[in-house]
């Protein structure tokens, strides 16, 4: 296979939780400009139909699902649509995620269960009926989302959200446990760890903290719209048959620097 026909996804199917705006949009419609057909998940399913109608004029077949991936009911709705839909389901990428800054001294518990719910649980039970799926097709490709805040701790005044951080670091030690468990079935399960992307969720942090966080990125400046593209298409194609286990950070070099 030449190198640039092992990126391609063509008749492939990829899920993408929280996928409608912020990274999830940007790694949906790279996915789309791979090829595979998209079904972008997300509470707000008006938001998921707008991006959808916008990847098919790629000339691919993208579908708005409404999914909740905290409730289990909703999980296996979208793994039940999909597959009805399409047939397959080839591509999970895990990226719906929530973040809850507070003081870890004084932190609600009812925050950090909220947090839990979705960034790990959820992730974990929609993995979960995706790999049964998996198995019985022989072949399938996961990847989470995790961030640089799972491979350590972070000064409060720099990102203050330690169940952020806590889930994160859960989903890079799940990402590996699967990837061992379950290449037996031809699934892969990687992860990949962005740093500082403005997005609906980060923004604010990002404006507030910038003259702690901007200086240790090497680049100079935060990740854009086409940093993670290359990325995902990496993982979700077989241009990565051999890669499993794997977290690959997206971060313009914050994690090469000495602290």
């Amino acid at each position: 296979m030449q190198v640039l026909e092992m990126f391609r996804l063509d008749g492939k199917t990829a899920v993408v939780t929280g996928g409608s705006i912020g990274l999830g949009a940007y790694m949906s419609k790279a996915l789309a400009e791979a090829g595979a057909n998209v079904v972008i998940a997300a509470r707000k399913v008006d938001r998921c139909n707008e991006l959808a109608k916008e990847l098919e004029k790629l000339g691919i077949k993208a579908l708005g699902v409404a999914c909740d991936v905290s409730k289990i009911e909703d999980c296996q709705n979208l793994v039940d649509v999909t597959v009805k839909e399409f047939g397959s389901l080839d591509i999970l990428v895990n990226n719906a995620g929530l973040t809850w800054g507070g003081d870890s001294m004084t932190f609600a518990m009812k925050d950090w269960h909220k947090v839990m719910d979705l960034n790990l649980h959820g992730l974990f039970q929609l993995t979960q009926m995706t790999g049964r799926v998996m198995r019985e097709q022989g072949r399938g490709k996961i990847i989470n989302i995790a961030s640089l805040g799972g491979y350590g701790g972070t000064k409060p005044e720099e990102m203050d959200a330690v169940a952020y951080n806590a889930s994160k670091a859960a989903v890079m030690t799940l990402t590996r446990d699967l990837a061992v468990k379950w290449a037996r079935y031809g699934i892969y399960v990687n992860a990949l760890a962005p740093g500082f992307f403005p997005t609906h969720m980060t923004e604010w942090i990002l404006e507030k903290n910038s003259k702690y966080l901007l200086p240790r990125v090497p680049f100079g400046r935060y990740g854009g719209e086409d940093d993670l593209k290359g990325a995902v298409v990496f993982l979700a194609s077989a241009a990565s048959n051999f890669i499993t286990g794997e977290i690959i950070n997206v971060d313009g070099g914050e994690m090469a620097m000495v602290p």
